[in-house]
């Protein structure tokens, strides 16, 4: 039994160092997504540490395992929907990535229920939801998109 502790604790300590890369990109405020105040602040608290180069790390980034299944959520985070590169993505693609992040929104899908566990504050109320919805929309429209023209895409 003493042998099977020693082993344990002896992987534990090891995969500490094995460390992903928490660097965060540099943002460039001319292609990041500019909004409203209070829209702005609801994406940077609920949004932005998996859809941004603007995360804000917690002290546990730095416990193997959490810290590759973070670095993998915000790899992903960002390769799905990036606020801090919006201008240079295609048109179409924040087309489909609008929608898609209204679908998310109002079926309770982000912020993950894991990401929350830990960031209380990120919970969206309902007028918060409505609010990005409406973001969204603004969005949508602005691009020159409507709602049907969006839910064609294949998301």
């Amino acid at each position: 039994m003493k042998n099977v502790v020693i082993v344990v604790l002896g992987f534990a300590i090891a995969i500490q160092f094995i460390r992903p890369d928490f660097t965060n990109p540099a943002v460039d405020e001319k292609i990041a997504l500019n909004g409203d105040p209070k829209v702005m602040s609801v994406l940077k608290t609920s949004c932005y540490d998996c859809h941004s180069s603007e995360t804000q790390y917690p002290w546990y980034q730095n416990i193997a395992p959490v810290s590759w299944i973070m670095s993998d959520h915000i790899t992903q985070g960002r390769k799905a929907l990036d606020f801090s590169n919006w201008a240079n993505i295609d048109t179409n693609m924040r087309l489909k990535r609008l929608e898609r992040a209204k679908q998310m929104i109002s079926n309770d899908l982000m912020p993950k229920h894991e990401y929350l566990l830990m960031h209380k504050n990120a919970v969206l109320n309902h007028e918060e939801k409505q609010l990005l919805e409406e973001f969204f929309d603004a969005q949508i429209k602005a691009l020159g998109g409507s709602l049907s023209d969006v839910k064609e895409f294949n998301i």
